[in-house]
């Protein structure tokens, strides 16, 4: 065999091996990706999850704007992950989440279940109601308010955790507004890896997260204020 040849088979070997590793790598990674996420939504390929949906304050059987995209955002990861997706309205469903992964939307005034898991698990949580005084949708823990300021600066309380009796974790998105509960999942779509990083446990936690200009940047412009988790479970049962 010329020495060309030789040179021209084993370019051929190497870019093969090359494309193949490099091919192993990504696949490789993609799964890795894949299995950090499916862990911290608490999804996997087939498994049932629940979609708990709020109301607009207003009426009771309709739904904001928002608060549908934030259902899609939801919908769109468990589709992701394999998933299949069970909706239920607040007003209508009783009992646990069982075996399924719950994601429930909404603060406390448009979702009675919402309110339910924040007095049951979060006792450290409170939200002001809606009324003409400054304090107006404040999210209260301990001694702090987050203050709502419509267009300016709005909050969420995100949190996890696995009720007594369940196998699978609840989401809870609780903003201050709809807006806010479809900024609330963006915040969990794009940092989750850092949250698994950050997190004492990515298992059980309770975060404030800031929406900063809505009036500009709608949902997007989300980040974290503060890791509540102490304070949230402190006393829950």
């Amino acid at each position: 065999m010329s020495s060309v040849l030789a040179n021209i088979l084993i370019g051929l070997i190497t870019s093969l091996i090359t494309g193949t590793s490099v091919w192993l790598w990504q696949r490789t990674r993609s799964a890795r990706v894949w299995r950090r996420k499916a862990a911290f939504f608490g999804v996997n390929p087939g498994q049932p999850c629940l979609i708990i949906l709020n109301h607009h304050h207003r009426s009771p059987w309709t739904m904001a704007h928002y608060d549908i995209r934030a259902l899609l955002d939801v919908a769109s990861v468990v589709d992701q992950l394999g998933g299949q997706i069970a909706v239920e309205a607040a007003a209508e469903f009783r009992g646990t989440n069982g075996d399924r992964t719950e994601f429930c939307i909404g603060g406390p005034g448009a979702n009675q279940r919402s309110a339910g898991h924040l007095a049951y698990h979060l006792p450290g949580i409170a939200f002001r109601p809606f009324s003409e005084q400054p304090d107006a949708l404040a999210i209260v823990v301990g001694d702090r308010q987050f203050l709502w300021r419509r267009g300016e600066q709005e909050y969420a309380v995100v949190a996890k955790f696995t009720p007594q009796g369940a196998s699978r974790p609840v989401f809870l998105i609780c903003g201050q507004m709809g807006n806010t509960n479809r900024a609330a999942v963006h915040f969990l779509k794009r940092e989750y890896r850092d949250l698994t990083k950050r997190l004492v446990s990515s298992d059980r936690f309770c975060l404030i997260v800031r929406v900063s200009a809505t009036s500009v940047y709608g949902h997007e412009l989300v980040e974290l204020e503060q890791d509540v988790t102490a304070e949230a479970f402190a006393g829950s049962t």
